[in-house]
């Protein structure tokens, strides 16, 4: 399964902990799913942590490193204009350059498209149930 988190869920994974997003992001990292981000995501997500959570910079970049320590890293190329707004469709250029089959997300505006190409878009609580029972990895 080829999955792109929104950073809303990687923002919930990293502030809190023990949340649905944690374990799903734990989950993932095991390789229960193939995780891909993108460059623009990863961007997005430094600046939130920055600003709405006063993270420190080193604080900022061992998270980066955790996620590419255990995702694909993709670089795309701003080009769809779909979403409500542009943060959104970056998240979207990310699923088609590499053809995942889920987005996850916590976005409505994104949860109410459904689909996307070929990725279903669908809540953490959701993705928690494809991936089955299982157990997250300690810190």
């Amino acid at each position: 399964m080829r999955v792109v988190f929104d950073t809303n869920v990687y923002i919930s994974a990293f502030v809190l902990p023990g949340s649905l997003s944690d374990e799903a992001y734990r989950r993932a990292r095991l390789g229960d799913a193939d995780r891909f981000t993108s460059v623009a995501i990863l961007t997005e997500l430094a600046s939130k942590l920055r600003t709405k959570f006063d993270w420190s910079e080193p604080r900022i970049r061992t998270a980066l490193k955790a996620i590419s320590r255990t995702a694909d890293v993709v670089k795309t190329t701003p080009h769809l204009s779909i979403a409500r707004d542009a943060t959104d469709d970056r998240i979207l250029e990310c699923a088609e350059n590499v053809d995942a089959n889920l987005i996850v997300t916590g976005d409505p505006h994104l949860l109410r498209m459904r689909r996307f190409g070929r990725a279903g878009i669908v809540r953490v609580s959701t993705f928690r149930r494809l991936l089955g029972p299982g157990s997250s990895p300690p810190d």
